[in-house]
């Protein structure tokens, strides 16, 4: 983004991130703007794409997803044709909640939400018989300690 962010647009924004289902109002009051100007900042937030969604965050166990998998992939081809089917197969697949390009020993991380482990190995199936790679292998996250969408401001 070319603006610099103030404290009042980081302010703003550290509502944002703490509940978006906020008013303007209730943000301009934490805030200590008007709320012409909060919404006006705002807009200009969204317009420069520092605020490009809003959404709602879903607890996995409640919707059936509670198995959140790490999946550490290794390849041995990393030409066009080959990054471009990983990118489709990994973008086409819901249980995929990220995905990482890596530095190091590892080529790709991907975030996973499944039922559960026969959900999980239906998952790697299709994974690997969409694309080839050279090594998968999954750690099972036990506990989840830290789990947020909000940023440092």
């Amino acid at each position: 983004m070319s603006q610099k962010l103030d404290e009042i647009d980081k302010r703003i924004l550290s509502q944002l991130q703490r509940d978006t289902t906020l008013s303007v109002d209730d943000i301009s009051e934490q805030v200590g703007l008007s709320r012409n100007a909060c919404w006006r900042r705002i807009k200009v937030m969204e317009q420069a794409g520092v605020i490009h969604g809003r959404v709602a965050l879903l607890d996995a166990s409640m919707i059936g997803c509670p198995l959140h998998v790490l999946v550490m992939i290794r390849t041995h081809s990393h030409d066009a044709n080959w990054l471009d089917t990983f990118h489709r197969t990994v973008r086409t697949m819901p249980e995929v909640v990220s995905a990482y390009r890596m530095t190091g020993d590892l080529d790709y991380v991907l975030r996973v939400r499944v039922a559960d482990v026969p959900a999980y190995d239906a998952f790697y199936k299709r994974l690997t018989s969409r694309i080839s790679l050279s090594d998968v292998s999954a750690s099972f996250v036990m506990e989840e300690i830290k789990e947020t969408t909000a940023l440092p401001l």
